[in-house]
């Protein structure tokens, strides 16, 4: 991921073996935040459909219903989607959608990142 602010850029990246791109791209979302040392507003970007639609549809009626789907069936990674929305709750949160590999710039550079960390894990699982 990348964090960018006052013309000053930090690059993260990590991964975990035996996991899913959705966990994955949550834990993105939850590392740029908890990153931030205190409460701001952030523009925050994503290419990932499930966690845009999750934060900014499904997430209130999740927490409504007890973390159940509307379908009554317990929410996939709870554990982090709860995380999420705790890091969320100390900044004013501005979600963006990006299409992936459309040439955002940030995007293609935490696509990298991303890319580099899956290896990094793969390296060290060998």
């Amino acid at each position: 991921m990348l964090l960018e602010y006052a013309g000053r850029v930090r690059r993260l990246k990590g991964g975990e073996a035996e996991t899913t791109n959705n966990r994955m791209e949550l834990m993105a979302a939850i590392r740029a935040l908890e990153a931030l040392t205190e409460p701001c507003a952030v523009t925050l970007y994503t290419d990932s459909s499930y966690v845009m639609q999750g934060l900014t549809e499904w997430l209130p009626g999740w927490k409504r219903r007890g973390w159940r789907t509307a379908a009554n069936k317990p929410v996939k990674n709870q554990d982090l989607w709860q995380r999420l929305d705790a890091a969320a709750a100390r900044h004013q949160v501005e979600w963006q959608w990006v299409k992936g590999h459309s040439g955002h710039d940030g995007n293609e550079e935490a696509d990298r990142l991303a890319n580099e960390g899956a290896a990094e894990v793969i390296a060290g699982a060998a």
